[in-house]
C-alpha cells in the first residue's frame, strides 16, 4: 500500500528550504560545471543524508528520475517507513533547470505548489555513479549512489567533498538500504 504521509510536513519544510539563505562566511554552492540530465536519469539510493522531519523514520529510501515528454524531470522519491519491511510511502515531484549555463542548480517542484533548490555539487563525472546534493544553506545534503552501498573510501572522499563546500557533518545520518 502507498502512504503519502508526512505531506503537511514536506510541504512546511520544502517551502523552508526553498528561501533559505546563505550562512554567513560562505558563499552559494559551487555546483558542478557540467551535468547531462539524460546521463542523470534513473535510480538513486540515498546513502546518507540530514535528517529532517520529513525523511527521519524513512529507511531504503530512493529518488527515481526520469524525462518527461515536456522535457523536464519527473522525481519519484520514496521509501520504507522505520524498517527496510515498512510501509512504502513516496512523493512525487517535477525538476528542472532554469540556466543551462548553471546545470547543476536545478529547481524541483513538489504538489504544483512549492519549489526547492536542488544543487548538485558533487557527481562521478565519468560514469554518474554518485552525487552530492544539497542547498545554499548547508541545511539539507543527500549522499547519492547509484548502488545501496558504497565503499568507505568513497564515502570519506564525498564527506570530504561536502565538508570543503561548507557543510558541518555532525548530523549527517547514513541510510540503512536495499537492493531494490
Amino acid at each position: 500500500m502507498v502512504r503519502s504521509s508526512g505531506i503537511g510536513i514536506l510541504f512546511v519544510v520544502i517551502a523552508a528550504c526553498s528561501c533559505s539563505s546563505v550562512p554567513a562566511g560562505l558563499g552559494p554552492l559551487e555546483t558542478v560545471p557540467e551535468l547531462d540530465p539524460s546521463r542523470y536519469l534513473g535510480r538513486w539510493y540515498e546513502i546518507a543524508r540530514f535528517q529532517h522531519s520529513f525523511e527521519k523514520s524513512l529507511v531504503g529510501a530512493t529518488a527515481e528520475y526520469s524525462l518527461r515528454e515536456d522535457g523536464r524531470i519527473a522525481v519519484l522519491n520514496s521509501g520504507f517507513k522505520n524498517t527496510l519491511d515498512g510501509d512504502y510511502t513516496s512523493v512525487k515531484a517535477v525538476a528542472r533547470i532554469p540556466d543551462p549555463t548553471r546545470p547543476g542548480r536545478l529547481r524541483v517542484k513538489f504538489f504544483r505548489l512549492f519549489e526547492a533548490d536542488y544543487l548538485v555539487f558533487g557527481l562521478d563525472a565519468e560514469d554518474y555513479s554518485w552525487a552530492l546534493v544539497g542547498e545554499d544553506g548547508r541545511g539539507f545534503l543527500w549522499f547519492l549512489s547509484r548502488t545501496p552501498e558504497i565503499s568507505d573510501e568513497l564515502f570519506e572522499r564525498m564527506k570530504g567533498i561536502a565538508i570543503g563546500q561548507g557543510y558541518d557533518l555532525s548530523g549527517l545520518y547514513r541510510v540503512p538500504q536495499k537492493e531494490r
